[in-house]
């Protein structure tokens, strides 16, 4: 697979979405990296939760590292109802969600990095146009989602465990990458 072509793969009805629109997005994302996006519902997403992550809820994104890239879960009805609560459209917010997993790829982890994620959501936020990010919406003073859980499958610990470079001047793809989910409401 090419890193210019990046899957967008749509399990379920892609309720409006504009397929190219939102590969066009991922591939800027991408920068090179080969990540293939997968767009479904509740239901599988809280299947991949409690099988890599050991949490049965659903959830609206979830990330899976690999060398090069990466794969993204994102369900449409968290996409949904999110965008409804934050009085933005359905698309804005599924590109809300492409761009917290990308930088979860590239090995940002609100979770544990003082607001270095958080910081790269909102410079990338605000370059690509899009509305208040994941992790400023969640928890605004320090840029640690307190609604987002986070737990390293057995794969993946041994990546966690091993020093982080500095931060590059491009956010993208500049970490160590680990495997991420954020709980639902």
């Amino acid at each position: 697979m090419s890193p210019d072509d990046i899957p967008l793969l749509f399990r379920h009805s892609s309720r409006g979405l504009r397929r190219n629109d939102l590969a066009d997005f991922l591939r800027r994302l991408a920068r090179g990296r080969e990540i293939v996006c997968l767009l479904t519902d509740d239901r599988e997403l809280r299947q991949l939760n409690r099988r890599f992550l050991g949490k049965n809820n659903a959830t609206d994104v979830l990330s899976f590292p690999h060398a090069n890239g990466g794969e993204i879960a994102i369900s449409l009805d968290r996409a949904a109802a999110q965008a409804k609560e934050h009085g933005h459209t359905f698309a804005d917010e599924v590109r809300i969600l492409m761009l917290h997993g990308v930088l979860h790829l590239a090995g940002y982890d609100h979770e544990t990095d003082s607001g270095e994620m958080a910081r790269a959501e909102t410079f990338w936020r605000k370059k690509l146009g899009l509305p208040v990010g994941l992790i400023e919406r969640t928890d605004p003073p320090s840029g640690r989602g307190s609604r987002h859980a986070r737990a390293v499958p057995v794969r993946a610990r041994a990546a966690a465990n091993e020093p982080r470079p500095k931060k590059a001047a491009d956010p993208g793809f500049s970490r160590k990458s680990r495997v991420h989910g954020a709980k639902s409401r």
